[in-house]
């Protein structure tokens, strides 16, 4: 097998294997936080909902809120028109292009307008010598996020900058504000430009001729844009700043030398506060009762029942319903950086970030639109769901809108529609994620860890016994070596035991068959020699006497070499026998109590107690073989008995099993030799006990036969007294 085939199907690539299925954790952590995720989605949809149940609550039974003649269009009188927008105005884009949802509620202002004060000299005036196009100007005022946003587009075809090294700023066209602030103060502020550019307001303090008198409001910006016609103004200032008066005018020169002031064109008087014009908002009712309840991160919306806009609170890109940790806040040192540069960034492969780089197209106009207004409007209240396509970020924003009616009695007056996006949620999921991530991460680094250093020592423990086994035998296949045993409980340290007990056990019969045959020329050494002997003696005596007594001792010398002859051929043709032979049912309690009469006449001088079940004990077997195997067990008995000692024999039927047990008083089996005691030509016989020639097969041979009956046969040492018990169990007949 190639090398990398091996390692592939080594331990540790195994339980590294393994160790990977831990990887189902962070799978499973992913779907918990998912499922948590739309849990919330839930909480975050009827959080929602009661947030336009509660606003529309405080509207309901206030008809007058949602009178149309408190938000038309103003086209007549000195009042000037604050809309709310429902999204923020730039002035950085030299257009009014974000204007053009609005633009059907601007106001028109020109020379021979009715609309300004009369009473005012400078409402409408030209010069008489002054010739040209009538001066006029186009006039919006709309509010979001507590920001005044005005814009002017003024026609006039003669357009005169002021001079850049000129201070006076009453001597080119300009712009002029008169209000009277939430303190009850008289303020007014002029616009004068060099160029396109950024316009930088002054306030006057005394008379605008007077220099010194000019000071800079930070407070007020915008944008002086000329443009074919004559130019364009973009205005931004607090809410706060202004009170409930205001008036705006648009001076006009045209001549650039004498610079003098040719027309005026102003929505109201100028000079004088009781002449300002009012500054009306379509609902200011609506506007005090949404700020009275509080609500923030969410869009809030009020339209009436043709679906117009009249009050616009918060917006879309922000309200994200949660208040959530900063994102990318991680620890310091090298965990923060390895989480910044590494993990983090791999983790957004996956992941996406919520951005708040998107435009909602549905409410960029006046009216509000949508499938869940249209039931609303009805009186019933809805919840849903809508997506966005953010192309910028190759992205989807989900929003999640409710609208709930605004009842006085039974009639529908309009609808609170609220609007959150769900990027809250997404960041709350994608911190929860990294956490999750991080955590599993490390659980996963160090489980993996843990489990390569174990398979290693593991490996590594089983290479050292393979390399023991591998020298327990040298090349001529003597066992040289031996194994030793490992102290560890588990089970590799059992396997080592196994085998550092086999390995003893092999040496101990390979030094047995070792010395065989110096112990088969032992025995077969003195009848040899008294054959010889006799032979030589009775070759040298003349008397028939003497003869007769050597060629006795031949004779026994003969016999002595064919009962050793007949010892080691026994088992190997006994062994062949038994692969021919046949079973049958044989009763082995009347077998046994037969032979145990059998003995009684054979070893008159030894006593036998039997204890044989009266009922038959059926086996499948030969009853010849049964015999043969109780003679070699009875005459080992016998042998290692001790005298006045009986011989106690059993045969019963125990659990399925066939017993006959054999019992003498005598010397104890060694531990070791319990077992081996079974195999071929293993003897424990001193050299003073042997009577005859023994080679160790008789109970092995006695194996052999439990075998072929399929049962067992095993040696023990008694417990009650000293001496041996040898036990065969056959399984009996069903």
């Amino acid at each position: 097998m190639p090398a990398f085939l091996t390692h592939l199907f080594s331990i540790r690539f195994k339980l590294v294997l393994l160790s990977s299925l831990l990887l189902v954790i962070p799978w499973l952590g992913n779907r918990y936080i998912l499922e948590m995720e739309q849990y919330l989605s839930r909480g975050q949809e009827q959080t929602v909902l009661g947030t336009a149940r509660a606003l529309a609550t405080a509207l309901s039974e206030r008809p007058e809120l949602f009178n149309e003649s408190s938000y038309s269009r103003a086209e007549s009188g000195q009042d000037l028109y604050v809309y709310p927008v429902v999204y923020p105005l730039t002035l950085e884009d030299n257009s009014l292009a974000d204007w053009q949802d609005y633009q059907q509620y601007e106001q028109h202002y020109r020379e021979s307008s009715l609309i300004p004060n009369p009473e005012n000299q400078l409402s409408s005036f030209r010069g008489q010598d002054d010739l040209g196009d009538p001066l006029s100007f186009r006039l919006m005022l709309g509010e979001h996020e507590r920001s005044l946003f005005i814009y002017f587009r003024v026609i006039d075809e003669h357009l005169v900058l002021r001079d850049r090294d000129g201070l006076r700023v009453d001597r080119s066209d300009s712009l002029r504000l008169s209000l009277v602030n939430r303190d009850g103060v008289f303020e007014r502020y002029v616009m004068a430009p060099y160029d396109d550019l950024v316009i930088y307001p002054y306030r006057i303090d005394t008379e605008v001729i007077d220099v010194s008198s000019l000071m800079h409001e930070p407070r007020i910006s915008g944008r002086w844009r000329v443009i074919a016609e004559g130019y364009e103004v973009e205005l931004q200032l607090p809410v706060e700043m202004v009170g409930n008066k205001l008036s705006l005018a648009v001076y006009d020169v045209d001549n650039p030398a004498s610079r003098l002031v040719a027309a005026i064109v102003s929505t109201s008087g100028m000079e004088i506060p009781r002449e300002l014009g009012s500054l009306r908002r379509p609902t200011p009712e609506i506007d005090r009762i949404v700020a009275g309840m509080g609500h923030t991160n969410s869009r809030v919306q009020v339209v009436d029942r043709s679906q117009r806009v009249l009050l616009s609170v918060g917006d879309i890109q922000t309200a994200t319903g949660l208040v959530l940790t900063e994102e990318g806040s991680t620890g310091s040192g090298f965990t923060g950086w390895l989480e910044n540069n590494i993990l983090h960034p791999l983790y957004y492969q996956v992941l996406t970030r919520p951005t708040t780089d998107f435009v909602d197209d549905l409410y960029q106009g006046g009216v509000v639109e949508g499938d869940h207004l249209v039931p609303a409007l009805t009186g019933l209240a809805t919840t849903r769901y809508r997506t966005i396509d953010n192309a910028a970020a190759d992205d989807t924003i989900r929003i999640l809108e409710a609208a709930y009616p605004i009842i006085a009695g039974d009639e529908v007056l309009g609808a609170v529609v609220v609007d959150q996006n769900m990027n809250g949620i997404r960041t709350f999921r994608n911190q929860a994620l990294e956490a999750l991530f991080d955590t599993m991460l490390a659980i996963l680094l160090f489980t993996m860890l843990a489990l390569f250093l174990f398979a290693t020592n593991l490996s590594g423990r089983i290479r050292g016994l393979r390399n023991q086994a591998e020298k327990i035998i040298d090349d001529a296949g003597r066992i040289t070596n031996t194994i030793v045993p490992s102290r560890s409980g588990d089970e590799l340290g059992d396997l080592s035991r196994s085998f550092a007990g086999i390995v003893d056990r092999l040496s101990q019969y390979t030094h047995y068959l070792e010395n065989m045959s110096s112990r088969l020329s032992h025995e077969l050494r003195t009848p040899v020699t008294v054959v010889r002997s006799s032979l030589e003696n009775l070759a040298m005596v003349t008397q028939e006497e003497d003869a007769q007594v050597y060629i006795q001792r031949a004779e026994e010398g003969i016999t002595r070499l064919n009962l050793i002859l007949t010892n080691m051929s026994e088992a190997v043709r006994l062994e062949q026998i038994l692969q021919s032979s046949d079973k049958e049912e044989t009763d082995l309690a009347k077998v046994i109590d037969a032979c145990v009469q059998e003995y009684q006449q054979i070893y008159p001088n030894v006593e036998f107690e039997s204890r044989i079940s009266l009922q038959p004990v059926r086996i499948m077997g030969n009853a010849d073989y049964i015999a043969q195997l109780m003679d070699k067990v009875v005459a080992n008995a016998v042998e290692f008995s001790l005298e006045n000692k009986p011989i106690r024999v059993a045969c019963y039927e125990d659990g399925g099993d066939a017993i006959v047990s054999v019992a003498n008083s005598g010397p104890y089996l060694d531990h070791d030799m319990k077992d081996r005691i079974f195999d071929s030509m293993v003897s424990i016989r001193p050299e003073g006990r042997k009577k005859q020639p023994h080679l160790g097969m008789g109970l092995h041979i006695a194996r052999m036969i439990a075998d072929f009956h399929n049962g067992y046969i095993y040696a023990d040492n008694l417990l009650e007294e000293e001496g041996v018990i040898v036990v065969l169990r056959i399984p009996v007949i069903s």
